[in-house]
């Protein structure tokens, strides 16, 4: 630990703590560096280094001499929370504001009063008509805001509060939370929120006006970056199901819309037609919606998928009169079909049609417009800001995300090295077990059981376990996992609610306290990235197998489309590197903080590799060490690694 005296003179005034952990002043440095001389930053550091309150440090001194808003966008509210909880340690030094922001969904009183269910477009809409019509029981438009009101509003434009602070305190004085935090943003130094506020273009259009602000004038921190590509290609993709055409037809037929029932069943029928031979997707050619349209007699495209949309809005209008639910299935159609159209013939996209399974298992279909291209998102945004500070702590290759995502030319890219102390972290690598598909055989799940019992047995409480897939997951069972093990076992299912998956993982942490128990849950889901397991609640961590994904039509066109854009790069970056980001996730679940000591067992030979140890971060590759293949040598391993922590 060192002295805050080493910071640059402007940040030091903003950091609140009395020592700087190793190698976290070098980290703050370079954003803050970076920042003043109007560059972005790709900075990668670990957990324990404390990059939320360093990110924020570095950047309030400049934002505020220079009248900047900081977005700050992370994937959850905790994180957003955590902002928060930094700015809150930060303001007994120097007068900063900040709030977490959640949709309008889930800061809506009403909604939660009323039990009412809706999605995020209905509920806006829903929303407006209530404020007009002086129905809502706690909007207070402009002429009805009282000094308690305003109170509030001052409050929230000079201190930090969370979006959970502010609910409770609205709840006691029926106000609408929502409202109150849109009316104060655009006097706050700080905004938390997700993803979507910036990088979805219709919402963060809406957004900028109520910040009454400019995107030249906002220096973005984005959090948890390595989820970025992927959360960009899913905000620009799109897709429509047999459910939806049926609605739209029965919604048609039910307002006496003729053209629009006719189209909706044509195009139902068409597409159920063409997904029967279909097993699980299928790349399409984007004239399969011309064919129906002209089936339909339609000929002028664009003009009748605007016309829909008017249709759909005419129903929106009928329902929230009624005081109904103001979805429509036509205006969904509508969207999807206009997309369609503006897409075809863009590399950047392919059309899919895909079999799935509803909540209920029954199998059906839906067309989908699959982007392949990050940077469509996320270059609009980059281009335009003040300044960008993109961390995580699995970015490396730097280079290959700066790529990706079409980052600012003169970005700033940065691995800050890892605060924790080597001996605390035992990273290995197990010969002679994989999860390549033909050697997935009984007897090679046999020998995964082996040796997570070696792990399990010789690990002082917890140990979480994340496969490549639930395939491999329910192999394990089927295999006798639960059997062979002396502790409680915990695994998460495909299709659990996050509710259910919460619950899961609180039972387990529990077992720290009892005796210890097992979590077995998939590389990439829930739990492998957005929970922590500090101290005992996850001492070893098993990672079975490389998640690479299932070689489906949109995987190779991803890779296709990578090799096209960066020659001899495609498959690297569109099937190795987020397979072993997903990994090194997990990895880091078990060392959360400086104390934390924790086992790390890649249980798959390739990890060895000099491929793939390339992708690994530095802290987890720098001691990686080779387990042979015999039985009892992992135990030894473990045995030995936790033994000399105990003695330390």
């Amino acid at each position: 630990m060192t002295s805050p005296s080493k910071l640059p003179k402007e940040v030091a005034n903003y950091f609140p703590y009395e020592s700087v952990r190793p190698y976290q002043d070098q980290f703050i440095s370079t954003v803050y560096n970076a920042v003043k001389e109007r560059r972005s930053v790709l900075i990668e550091g670990s957990n324990g280094l404390g990059k939320t309150i360093s990110a924020l440090s570095a950047v309030l001194p400049i934002a505020l001499e220079k009248k900047l808003k900081v977005l700050y966008v992370a994937r959850t509210h905790r994180q957003h929370e955590r902002v928060i909880e930094e700015l809150k340690a930060i303001s007994k030094r120097q007068p900063v504001s900040g709030v977490s922001l959640r949709g309008r969904n889930e800061m809506c009183l009403y909604r939660f009063d009323s039990n009412q269910h809706y999605d995020a477009k209905s509920l806006s809409e829903v929303c407006e008509v209530m404020k007009a019509k002086g129905t809502c029981p706690y909007y207070k438009g402009a002429d009805q805001q009282s000094y308690d009101y305003l109170q509030l509003q001052q409050m929230i434009c000079t201190k930090s509060y969370k979006a959970s602070e502010i609910m409770r305190i609205c709840k006691k004085r029926n106000l609408c939370p929502y409202e109150l935090v849109k009316s104060a943003l655009s006097e706050v130094n700080v905004v938390a929120l997700s993803y979507l506020y910036v990088f979805e273009p219709d919402i963060r259009n809406a957004f900028l006006k109520g910040l009454e602000t400019q995107m030249a004038k906002i220096i973005l921190v984005v959090d948890e970056a390595h989820n970025l590509p992927e959360t960009a290609v899913d905000i620009s993709s799109s897709n429509l199901s047999l459910f939806m055409m049926r609605q739209a037809e029965l919604e048609a037929n039910r307002f006496g819309y003729e053209d629009a029932e006719a189209f909706a069943k044509l195009l139902y029928e068409e597409t159920q037609k063409r997904a029967e031979n279909v097993h699980k997707e299928e790349q399409i050619d984007p004239g399969f919606i011309d064919s129906v349209r002209e089936k339909a007699g339609v000929l002028a495209p664009r003009s009748f998928y605007s016309h829909l949309g008017e249709l759909g809005n005419q129903v929106k209008k009928t329902l929230l009169s009624e005081g109904k639910h103001p979805r429509s299935y036509i205006n969904a159609m509508s969207e999807f079909l206009l997309r369609w159209t503006e897409t075809a013939g863009d590399e950047a996209y392919i059309n899919v049609i895909s079999k799935y399974f509803t909540r209920e298992t029954a199998q059906t279909s839906k067309l989908e417009i699959v982007a392949l291209d990050p940077s469509k998102t996320t270059q609009p945004v980059f281009s335009s800001t003040y300044a960008n500070v993109v961390m995580s702590g699995t970015l490396q290759p730097l280079d290959a995300f700066a790529k990706i995502t079409k980052m600012p030319e003169g970005t700033v890219e940065h691995v800050a090295p890892s605060p924790f102390p080597r001996e605390h972290i035992l990273s290995v690598v197990c010969f002679g077990v994989t999860t390549a598909m033909e050697s997935r055989t009984s007897a090679m799940y046999q020998t995964f059981i082996r040796r997570i019992q070696e792990v399990v047995r010789n690990t002082p409480v917890n140990t979480g376990i994340f496969t490549a897939s639930y395939e491999v997951s329910r192999s394990l069972i089927a295999e006798g996992l639960q059997d062979a093990l002396e502790k409680p076992l915990f695994f998460e299912r495909r299709g659990m609610t996050s509710k259910a998956n919460e619950k899961l993982v609180e039972e387990f942490k529990e077992h720290a306290l009892t005796g210890g128990a097992v979590f077995l849950g998939v590389q990439g889901g829930r739990t492998s990235e957005g929970v922590d397991f500090p101290g005992n609640q996850m001492n070893s961590v098993i990672i079975i197998g490389l998640p690479y994904a299932e070689p489906t039509p949109r995987v190779k066109a991803q890779i296709a489309y990578y090799e096209k854009q960066f020659p001899t790069r495609g498959r690297e970056y569109g099937y190795v590197l987020p397979a072993m980001k997903k990994a090194s996730q997990c990895a880091g679940r078990p060392v959360r903080t400086l104390e934390d000591k924790g086992a790390i067992v890649f249980m798959d030979s390739r990890f060895a590799s000099g491929y793939c140890k390339t992708f690994l971060p530095e802290w987890v590759k720098r001691d990686l060490r080779i387990v042979p293949a015999k039985d009892g040598a992992l135990a030894q391993e473990i045995h030995a690694f936790f033994n000399r922590q105990q003695k330390n």
